[in-house]
């Protein structure tokens, strides 16, 4: 049984993810506005600052000498699932 590495997992579902979201901006540019657009391209945002509270996305760590923001912000839409689910296919495919 062929072991993988839990970091080309992770490279593999980030690849299929950046994908789908490559193939949503472009379906944001091909399909006209309407309902199916809405339901392609609508997503949902969770970031790092908004589970402490800060609406601005950042954790702000103020130390006197110097100041250190961390951010990380993370859209999913229907496209970028599918990205997501094929690369899983793709991953499960070729053992």
């Amino acid at each position: 049984m062929n072991k993988r590495s839990i970091t080309l997992i992770i490279l593999i579902l980030f690849v299929g993810a950046m994908a789908g979201t490559l193939i949503g901006e472009l379906f944001g540019w091909i399909l006209p506005e309407g309902v199916v657009k809405a339901f392609f391209l609508t997503s949902v945002s969770f970031d790092l600052g908004g589970l402490v509270g800060n609406e601005s996305g950042v954790i702000v760590l103020d130390i006197i000498m110097f100041t250190l923001k961390f951010g990380l912000s993370i859209k999913i839409n229907f496209i970028s699932i599918i990205g997501l689910a094929s690369s899983y296919y793709f991953l499960r495919y070729f053992r």
